[in-house]
């Protein structure tokens, strides 16, 4: 009771700033309504018991923190957003600092450290701007609160860029189930004439060998296709010869990576390879968490949200340049083992709700930051080091 009685005298603390307005809105309305003046009984009272009234809700405050103490709780405070200003730095200060980090040889903790150091001190800004309490309360990221996102809310907010479809979330538009039907028909029937021919026109031994050889054909294409769906579809889209010619594949890449590398590391989360793949081109990993690699730890909500959005910049990117993704295969199956990872179950629809939200959010931040995103596409281009690629993040802004 006195616990109960204390916060409530606390709460009348608070709201004195707002007991004042509020009086003379209600005067002002009734002065419309009667064209005279009425007076409250809070207005008529003396500063004497302002004062005294401000002294017990101070004194009931104070109580209040001793008593959630020896209870083992602690009141909350308002939180106090610190507005750091941006130094005005040169690219070549900018790349010295960036440049003292050993992104690739560093752990986690050390890059996240040093990050956050140099945004305290105003030197940098790009680093969790996604995370960080934003300027704008119509933000998608404040403190990475994912909400349930419907493809037609996904289309509309993205200008019926970003879709199911382009994603490849709904199913691969260029290959449907018609077409697997029509390609195991193809393979059943080619597997059989050439099984027949072996018969008829090698040497007996020989021609078993390779009709039974061949039988096995139609097995393993169907054994793949339920288990592997994807190397089929991906058989079938390069029969017909709809695949991008070298340059427009090499763009992809570029823009797929790069948005993996800026929403990353806008959303906080610390490089942990950074290499050249088989075609030649950089591609970023991240830490799934600011600790580094922990296999035994569950993921928290907010892990789970920035890594949604990691995982899908790279689609969303694809969508925006060639309205279609065709390398986001594998983020998806990556994304899926990070939800069984939360700490929080995560059911198959609200699977489905982050994935779509973490497009959404990526898209917001590819839209938003537009001007560092190209520039980072053209720093892939030229494969620059991950400091390199850094420091043209921070001297966009």
């Amino acid at each position: 009771m006195i616990f109960s009685y204390t916060l409530f005298l606390a709460f009348l603390s608070y709201s004195d700033a707002f007991v004042a307005p509020s009086a003379r809105f209600q005067s002002a309305v009734l002065r419309s309504q009667n064209s005279q003046p009425v007076s409250f009984a809070l207005n008529a009272m003396s500063q004497e018991e302002i004062a005294s009234l401000k002294a017990q809700a101070s004194k009931a405050r104070a109580e209040a923190n001793r008593l959630a103490k020896e209870l083992g709780k602690d009141i909350e405070q308002p939180k106090k957003v610190v507005v750091i200003e941006k130094k005005k730095l040169s690219l070549g200060d900018i790349s010295k600092l960036s440049s003292s980090i050993a992104f690739e040889a560093s752990n986690a903790a050390d890059q996240v450290s040093k990050l956050d150091e140099l945004v305290s001190k105003g030197e940098f800004s790009m680093w969790k701007k996604a995370v960080r309490e934003p300027e704008s309360t119509t933000s998608l990221f404040r403190s990475l609160r994912p909400y349930p996102v419907s493809l037609n809310m996904l289309e509309q907010r993205t200008g019926g860029i970003v879709t199911g479809e382009s994603l490849g979330v709904e199913g691969d538009k260029d290959v449907n189930l018609n077409d697997f039907k029509d390609a195991t028909i193809a393979v059943t029937l080619g597997s059989t004439v050439l099984a027949i021919a072996s018969l008829v026109f090698l040497p007996e031994n020989i021609g078993a060998t390779f009709c039974y050889l061949i039988a096995l054909v139609p097995i393993a294409w169907i054994a793949i296709g339920s288990s592997v769906p994807g190397v089929i579809a991906a058989a079938i889209v390069a029969a017909r010869g709809k695949g991008d010619d070298s340059e427009t594949r090499d763009e992809r890449i570029c823009r797929h990576e790069a948005a993996h590398f800026l929403c990353g590391y806008m959303c906080g989360l610390p490089v942990k390879d950074y290499s050249l793949s088989d075609l030649g081109f950089p591609c970023v990993e991240f830490h799934i968490s600011a600790e580094g690699e922990a296999a035994s730890r569950e993921l928290e909500p907010e892990e789970v949200a920035a890594l949604s959005i990691v995982a899908m910049s790279g689609s969303v990117a694809e969508a925006l340049q060639f309205e279609s993704a065709r390398g986001g295969e594998n983020d998806l199956i990556q994304l899926e083992g990070l939800f069984r990872r939360s700490k929080e179950f995560i059911g198959a629809a609200k699977q489905q709700d982050m994935t779509r939200w973490g497009a959404l959010a990526s898209y917001q931040i590819l839209s938003d930051y537009s001007e560092a995103y190209e520039g980072l596409v053209e720093a892939f281009r030229q494969k620059k080091s991950v400091a390199e690629c850094v420091a043209v993040l921070e001297g966009s802004c």
